[in-house]
């Protein structure tokens, strides 16, 4: 759902003499990146998929546990972050749907993973969660807006597009950062919009990690 972005990320990063990990967004995967960066592992986390977060709000099948987008910033590493893919939350087969879902917006995705759009409200949880977090991190922080879609099915046309709840998540993301010490500022392209957060920790002392950085996907 975000891998043409990642694909081109993980290129780019790969030109700058850049090892990049890619973690697909299965549970398993963001625990997986959360322990490595932990263990400072990482030059830096590029999160361009935070899907396992609206598994865990609305009670999806791939979700990665509370700590999902924490240990980067507790740890100082410096991190871009974008709230891709939360326009969906993911479930198995059909048939497996819960009662509450069955009447939302559902696509099958494949034979093994349904998935469901997140609604306004849930996208507004969301961002406050996703801003929570990254106001408590203690090293360098860049958020990327994608403002033409949040996955590829959420783009202008796609079954996922709606301007309403995509409001609603970036709305939140910007209140919950203000006064954080982020500078905002306009871009073009898909990102469509940036902050920076202070940096509150030196990274320096990171000249010693390998040129290894983490990537969600």
């Amino acid at each position: 759902m975000t891998t043409a972005g990642v694909d081109a990320a993980r290129a780019r990063l790969t030109e700058l003499d850049y090892e990049v990990l890619v973690f697909h967004v299965s549970g398993a995967g963001g625990r997986t990146l959360e322990s490595m960066a932990g263990q400072g592992l990482f030059a830096g986390v590029l999160d361009l998929t935070l899907s396992e977060l609206a598994d865990d709000l609305a009670g999806g099948i791939l979700r990665a546990g509370p700590d999902r987008l924490t240990a980067a910033g507790r740890h100082g590493v410096p991190q871009v972050v974008s709230p891709g893919a939360l326009d969906m939350v993911k479930f198995g087969p059909p048939h497996t749907l819960p009662p509450a879902m069955r009447d939302r917006h559902v696509l099958v995705h494949n034979p093994s993973i349904t998935v469901v759009r997140t609604t306004a409200e849930e996208c507004a949880e969301l961002g406050r969660q996703v801003a929570a977090k990254l106001r408590a991190a203690t090293g360098p922080v860049e958020v990327c807006m994608p403002l033409r879609g949040l996955s590829t099915l959420g783009e202008p046309g796609g079954p996922y597009h709606d301007p309403v709840a995509d409001a609603a998540l970036f709305g939140a993301l910007r209140e919950g950062l203000r006064g954080s010490g982020a500078a905002g500022q306009r871009g073009s392209g898909a990102a469509g919009s940036r902050w920076s957060t202070s940096t509150r920790t030196s990274t320096a002392s990171r000249s010693a990690v390998p040129r290894r950085t983490g990537c969600t996907g």
